[in-house]
């Protein structure tokens, strides 16, 4: 499953449901263009506002479960009962032309990420409380965006998304969104020259070896 990553970093971005990961993303991505998203395929229904091929690429079931077949994911998983899954070729198409490649994924997605790819960034995102959680996931319903019984299982589950933190590199708290960005813009900014100067050095030991 795996997918040979050697350009572009896997930033991985996880998080207890409402804890603003998407938002944060999206605002990676607006400040910096040398990162592009991973577009997850999903058989959950478009939420308002969002556009099929741009916020994730939805399909059936019976199409998803083609893919898995086919091996088409580097990763999949179910989440609240739908699935999602990130597509091999496209996400090589990027990391292989140096973009940095962003996935908005939980958990289990990541653990499949970490096991099979070494140039992976990973970071999980904290809420300030468990009371602002439930405050945003009952905006989302108000919005209609999202049911009654959905909110109740995203709060119910809170407690064992949130005992995944330790798997993480970083662990990031959204008490305040402008700082918590800028936080992880300086995590990508150490983690880009970290490994750029790791792979120097590879190279000048076997350019030494020659």
């Amino acid at each position: 499953m795996t997918g040979n990553f050697n350009k572009g970093m896997l930033i991985v971005i996880s998080s207890p449901s409402g804890a603003g990961k998407t938002s944060i993303c999206k605002k990676l991505l607006e400040i910096d263009d040398k990162i592009k998203p991973s577009v997850s395929v999903t058989t959950r229904k478009p939420r308002r506002n969002e556009i099929n091929g741009v916020d994730y690429i939805f399909t059936t079931i019976k199409d998803f479960k083609k893919k898995i077949s086919n091996s088409e994911f580097l990763e999949y998983a179910d989440v609240f009962n739908n699935k999602y899954g990130t597509l091999i070729s496209s996400t090589k198409l990027l990391a292989d032309k140096g973009y940095d490649v962003l996935f908005d994924i939980d958990w289990q997605g990541t653990q499949q990420l970490s096991q099979f790819e070494e140039n992976i960034l990973t970071i999980f995102i904290l809420p300030p409380s468990k009371k602002e959680i439930e405050k945003r996931l009952n905006k989302r319903e108000a919005e209609n965006s999202e049911n009654s019984d959905l909110v109740k299982e995203r709060m119910l589950r809170f407690e064992d998304e949130l005992s995944h933190w330790k798997e993480y590199d970083y662990v990031v708290t959204n008490d305040n969104f402008d700082n918590c960005v800028l936080e992880i813009i300086n995590i990508i900014s150490v983690e880009r020259k970290k490994r750029a100067n790791k792979k120097s050095i590879i190279k000048k030991i076997r350019d030494l070896k020659d």
